[in-house]
């Protein structure tokens, strides 16, 4: 089989492309270098369109403060009404060779906003960017994948992109990225024999019935109900110290409200202390012979700081004491301000995606990123282009494998995540669910490892 990777957006074009997918819609003729003193008006007037064409098929130019520049490159659209008729080809499966896809070319489509007009629009840019790299690491291992891409904005209609003809001879459709796109997309890929990832965070009803459906995020219950779970699990012969905070904005209620119920049921004995309780009270709190495994009702940055002192001066007068903390997604924020703390007080941090930043393949990946498009990722905690990659990898190698037998089930794909992990399971008869949930553990050896569920 000859591997031949078929992109439609490729890596040195994908600023252009995607730009080229914004151009509300015009067919673009070809792509103009800027020479030195040449204008709007002139580059229009010398191409047979209107100076509103151009904008219209250059939305940065109407940026404030746009200013046309020797070296730039701007798109050319055809006159109106002097577009082009290309008559749509579709490849339609006519062989067993066509029919597996595990014989053939991966046939993968992106729906997600892929513009600059917002903050959405560049993070799935950055997201895209981390498929193309994962398409990119697949063909080297001989998985070869054909793979379009909509624009499809929040204030799109996404049936008209199912309009176009190659939406429906694809193997995986990811996106969207709005709630209310799920429908449309769902009974379409249902129509099609398509599986659907819907990479970020919806909670759509679609998934109780539509079998094609992958849904990543788990919502905040089924989170609660796993973190305790693992948490009793992991730490059911040590002594929980809940420690108020005096919080009144917090929203880790539900959390602490479940697992007190967990460890009521498994007759756990606990204890209940606050922050300003005198240093006789709190004390009296903690075990002497187990470990304490602390945890506090707020996941603010600011009662962390307190609690760390609070327990440091615990520490100096009852250095026996065996203490480890268990805490939040958001303290992953905060490992500049607290990363000695966390060591010290051996501190488990549960969530649904962590990468190493001082992991050789972690500098790697962000090598390649840099290398390939001139630019670093965004300063998110959780990189957009790593879920990009790990997520398409994910599936693009089950398919390959499995073709239309693959589910997503734990350990299927043989992968080790970059970023994030992915588990599923199917939900009663319909689609199929992300169980996936680590706990970060910061060692008193100072070590970081990564306990996957």
């Amino acid at each position: 089989m000859k591997h031949i990777l078929r992109y439609t957006l490729m890596f040195v074009l994908l600023f252009s492309v995607i730009s080229d997918i914004m151009a509300q819609g015009q067919a673009i003729k070809k792509r103009h270098e800027v020479k030195r003193k040449e204008t709007i008006f002139g580059i229009a007037r010398d191409n047979g369109i209107t100076i509103q064409e151009l904008i219209n098929a250059n939305p940065e130019m109407n940026a404030p403060g746009y200013e046309l520049k020797k070296g730039d490159f701007i798109r050319i659209p055809y006159p109106a009404g002097q577009a082009p008729k290309v008559q749509a080809k579709v490849e339609k499966p006519q062989t067993n060779v066509n029919a597996d896809m595990r014989l053939r070319a991966l046939r993968v489509g992106v729906m997600l906003p892929l513009h600059n007009d917002n903050g959405d629009g560049k993070r799935m840019v950055e997201y895209y960017r981390g498929v193309l790299m994962a398409c990119d690491s697949l063909r080297s291992e001989g998985v070869s994948v054909d793979i379009r891409a909509w624009n499809v904005a929040e204030d799109s209609d996404i049936r008209v992109s199912l309009l176009d003809p190659h939406a429906a001879d694809r193997d995986l459709i990811i996106g969207p990225l709005y709630s209310k796109q799920v429908k449309a997309l769902g009974d379409f890929a249902k129509a099609h024999d398509i599986s659907v990832l819907i990479p970020f965070s919806i909670n759509t009803k679609e998934i109780n019935d539509n079998p094609y459906l992958y849904q990543v995020y788990q919502n905040g219950n089924a989170l609660n109900d796993s973190y305790v779970s693992r948490f009793y699990q992991r730490f059911k012969n040590c002594h929980p110290v809940i420690i108020d905070c005096n919080d009144t904005t917090s929203t880790k209620g539900p959390f602490t409200s479940t697992l007190r119920r967990k460890l009521e049921q498994e007759g756990i004995e606990y204890s209940i202390t606050n922050l300003r309780s005198s240093e006789g009270a709190f004390m009296k709190c903690f075990s002497t012979t187990q470990r304490n495994i602390v945890v506090l009702n707020t996941s603010r940055s600011s009662e962390l700081s307190v609690a760390f002192a609070k327990l440091s001066g615990m520490l100096l007068q009852n250095p026996r004491l065996r203490i480890s903390i268990f805490g939040y997604p958001e303290w992953l924020m905060y490992t500049k301000t607290h990363l000695d703390n966390y060591y010290k007080f051996d501190v488990y941090i549960p969530s649904t995606y962590y990468m190493d930043p001082l992991s050789q393949r972690t500098i790697r990946f962000a090598n390649r990123y840099r290398a390939n498009f001139k630019q670093d990722m965004q300063r998110y905690h959780a990189r957009f282009a790593a879920t990009g990659f790990d997520q398409a990898y994910f599936f693009i190698k089950g398919l390959h494998l499995y073709g239309k037998h693959f589910t997503g089930s734990q350990g299927s794909v043989g992968y080790t995540p970059l970023q994030t992990p992915l588990h599923f399971e199917r939900f009663g008869k319909g689609g199929l669910m992300n169980h996936a949930m680590m706990f970060v553990h910061y060692t008193n050896d100072q070590h970081v490892e990564t306990i996957k569920f």
